[in-house]
């Protein structure tokens, strides 16, 4: 998915992305590492969430979903209140452009089992792993 959401940012801001460093990426980056270092539990960086109000409100929900806690989809959209949006939820939640800064990992099926992730299932096992610890 990354092609996609690439190019909807891009389009969004009307713009292009250059390759270089930056001080918001390095700062990112240092976060990232602190995250998987089980040093960090909570991000602290600005972001753009570019995207429909509707998923905007489903990625800041997101944001609210605790380090090591899970909420299922239909939790999420009680969250926002809009029950009957679990799979508008779970298509917003896909969109999401910057996984595990907005943690969509942590968003389970009802029953507690593992559903669709980006990055793939093995990855969403991991961080959700990473989290219990």
């Amino acid at each position: 998915m990354r092609t996609r959401i690439d190019k909807r940012i891009q389009s969004s801001l009307n713009a292009t992305y250059i390759e270089q460093n930056s001080s918001v990426i390095e700062h990112a980056i240092a976060v990232l590492r602190a995250y998987f270092a089980n040093e960090l539990t909570q991000f602290e960086l600005p972001l753009l969430m570019l995207g429909t109000p509707f998923q905007q409100n489903v990625w800041s929900a997101l944001l609210d979903i605790p380090y090591g806690k899970t909420n299922s989809y239909i939790d999420l959209a009680r969250n926002i209140q809009n029950e009957k949006a679990v799979r508008a939820v779970a298509s917003a939640n896909g969109a999401n452009a910057i996984s595990i800064i907005i943690p969509c990992h942590r968003v389970i099926g009802c029953k507690g089992e593992l559903t669709g992730y980006a990055g793939g299932l093995p990855a969403k096992k991991r961080l959700l792993a990473l989290e219990q610890l």
